[in-house]
């Protein structure tokens, strides 16, 4: 990238929904440029990446991309009784983040978008309907003209205080170590863990689809301790699984906001996507589905703006409208994290083995609820390379 030229749209941030959006945007003819401040996409990841069955219906994301299917979730209770769950579907598939972000990253490319790696966001100067977004690169600003700024930069937006957009406030904080080689027996599985003592108002994992193994930990931060709740649940684990046989291979981390969609996630000058925009389930911490479809919605208001000039193209892209969706789910984090008594967990997942409590324990791993359907799907991003699809 060179001198001044000024491109109809700048995304900041190429986790999955920045690389979404900008790749669609490339695909409709804007030209686009897409920054971040690690220098190669595969290094760094902070999310397990579990796609779940409606996701892998509605986008054809790359075969190879993706772990083996899983139909069956075990959910434990803080004394480890044990409520086995099975779905007759596929439900979740565990992403290979990091060859993903690439496939994604040689798509966008295709499209004829700039990639910009090793670019960190400084901010940004708006006047008479442009933006002119400065970017860090080898220790000097760039200042790059664009007509309109995409914030995909995470849960702690930057791009979001600039735009005088909403912010996160709550989230938790999770922990993993990926593992490689760990002896596997039996079908592929989630265990979900249920401690508050572990795991502060959400709950510890073991992800095991016969190809990786993650082990995780999550809570407010507030609470607990990650990585000492992380040592002690590996610990936990001993006569369960044999990490000790396997490699840790990875660990990740990061915040996870669970407040819900924000209301305002847009403005004339840029939008919010993905964490950015607080598109995450508030009861599930589930992000994957959230920015993907909305991140695509982006897209399709983004190239309608952009060619009208009407302001009233970006109306679908409303927060307000997205979050009246999650009432239920923000009640349940609420009730959820009120919950310290490890006696009080026991009780719940006793009752969950009773219907009706045992629908809704269903109803939570494998229900296709989740973000909200603005339009309907069109299976509009597919993978390029037919091969992998």
């Amino acid at each position: 990238m060179s001198g001044r030229k000024e491109f109809d749209v700048v995304v900041v941030g190429a986790g999955l929904g920045g690389l979404q959006c900008a790749r669609l945007l490339g695909r409709a003819g804007l030209s686009v440029l897409l920054a971040d401040r690690k220098r190669t996409l595969d290094e760094a990841v902070h999310t397990t990446g579990i796609f779940v069955r409606r996701t892998l219906e509605d986008f054809d994301l790359p075969a190879d991309c993706l772990g083996p299917a899983v139909r069956h979730v075990t959910l434990y209770s803080p004394a480890r009784r044990a409520l086995e769950l099975t779905s007759e579907h596929d439900e979740f598939r565990v992403g290979r983040m990091g060859r993903l972000y690439l496939r994604f990253l040689d798509d966008c490319l295709r499209a004829g978008v700039t990639w910009l790696p090793g670019a960190r966001y400084v901010g940004c100067e708006l006047a008479d309907g442009r933006a002119t977004v400065r970017l860090e690169v080898e220790g000097r600003v760039r200042r790059v003209p664009a007509r309109f700024l995409v914030g995909a930069d995470g849960a702690q937006s930057r791009v979001a205080r600039d735009l005088d957009l909403d912010a996160n406030r709550e989230w938790i904080v999770g922990v993993e170590d990926v593992y490689a080689d760990v002896p596997h027996t039996g079908e592929p599985r989630f265990h979900c863990f249920l401690d508050p003592r572990l795991a502060p108002a959400y709950l510890a994992w073991v992800v095991h689809d016969g190809t990786e193994t993650h082990v995780g930990v999550g809570g407010y931060a507030a609470r607990f301790e990650p990585t000492r709740a992380l040592a002690e649940f590996r610990r936990s684990l001993a006569g369960m699984f044999a990490l000790d046989e396997g490699q840790r291979v990875e660990r990740r981390g990061g915040r996870i906001p669970v407040g819900g969609v924000l209301r305002r996630i847009k403005c004339a000058h840029g939008l919010l996507v993905g964490d950015a925009a607080g598109a995450v389930s508030p009861l599930t911490a589930g992000g994957l589905d959230p920015c993907m479809r909305l991140s695509s919605l982006a897209a399709r208001v983004i190239e309608n703006y952009l060619t009208s000039g009407d302001e009233a193209a970006l109306g679908p892209y409303a927060g307000e409208r997205f979050r009246a969706r999650f009432v239920a789910r923000l009640w349940l984090r609420r009730l959820h994290a009120a919950v310290r008594d490890p006696a009080l967990v026991e009780l719940a997942c006793a009752a969950m083995r009773l219907p009706p409590l045992s629908g809704f324990a269903r109803h939570v791993f494998f229900g296709r609820g989740s973000f909200p359907d603005v339009e309907p799907p069109t299976r509009a991003c597919p993978a390029p390379h037919a091969s992998a699809g």
